[in-house]
């Protein structure tokens, strides 16, 4: 069996690429308690997350089972186990967060290249591919990556990696409708995207009544709620499509509160 046989070799480069970018900016002297723009959350907070999510996604896939007996049955347990994931590393030093780190990717990948095609990975919600969690994994870097490089005042020149997370986005219009307990549309809008190497990126039915069109990076931090989007420059046309983006997410878990207008980096 090869070993990519569940994910594309190019998406996992990415994912793999993500987690390097995002790893370079957190160095032996980064100053892990310097607040992020989600409330709460610090770079350690961030940091943390991610290895407490790298290493359950890697026992969903390498030991299913064992997952499904713990996983939480509620928002309220699943909440409670990611908290989990930030005190558990709370006085850890920089230089021993990034060896978890590295360990915690490392065992990720493993298990990335040891998938089939043909699985189902059970997950907080629905069991999806490998490939559709090695690309919610590629979100989750980019969006906190995205937290890290605003606390640390480094502005990230984007890649064309962006349209995974776009990618997800899309996908996940009619979750963020029934997340928060509202009727699904009944035809998604048209989005049509620029990626940042200038090539044109898209989903959706080419004649639906409503579209969002703009910058890929705009759309990428709006479905991941780092901007509302009235801080971006996208373009709406109908109702469904100002619908969605108010409430867009393509995370697992409760709906999420999202970034409130006008809190965007000068």
């Amino acid at each position: 069996m090869n070993k990519y046989d569940g994910v594309p070799r190019e998406l996992l480069d990415d994912l793999t690429a993500e987690f390097e970018a995002l790893r370079a900016l957190i160095t032996s002297g980064t100053d892990l308690r310097r607040p992020t723009p989600a409330a709460g959350w610090d770079i350690r907070a961030g940091v943390s997350h991610l290895i407490g999510c790298d290493l359950v996604a890697a026992e969903a896939m390498a030991t299913p089972g064992e997952f499904r007996r713990a996983r939480p049955a509620t928002d309220e347990g699943l909440t409670a186990l990611l908290e989990s994931h930030l005190t558990t590393r709370g006085d850890f030093s920089a230089e021993r967060l990034r060896q978890e780190w590295d360990d915690a990717f490392a065992a990720l990948l493993k298990a990335f290249q040891s998938t089939r095609r043909d699985q189902k990975v059970p997950w907080f919600g629905p069991p999806m591919s490998p490939a559709t969690l090695a690309t919610a994994r590629l979100m989750e870097y980019w969006a906190h990556g995205q937290d890290v490089a605003e606390a640390l005042k480094i502005d990230r020149r984007p890649t064309d990696r962006i349209r995974h997370v776009c990618h997800l986005g899309s996908a996940t219009f009619g979750f963020s409708f029934t997340n928060r307990g509202l009727p699904v549309p009944s035809s998604p809008p048209r989005v049509e995207l620029r990626l940042p190497s200038g090539r044109l990126w898209a989903r959706g039915p080419e004649d639906a009544h409503a579209s969002i069109t703009g910058d890929a990076l705009d759309f990428a931090l709006v479905v991941t709620q780092r901007r509302h989007h009235l801080d971006t420059s996208l373009t709406c046309r109908g109702e469904v499509a100002e619908q969605w983006l108010a409430i867009a997410q393509c995370f697992a878990g409760p709906p999420g509160p999202g970034r409130p207008p006008g809190e965007a980096p000068q």
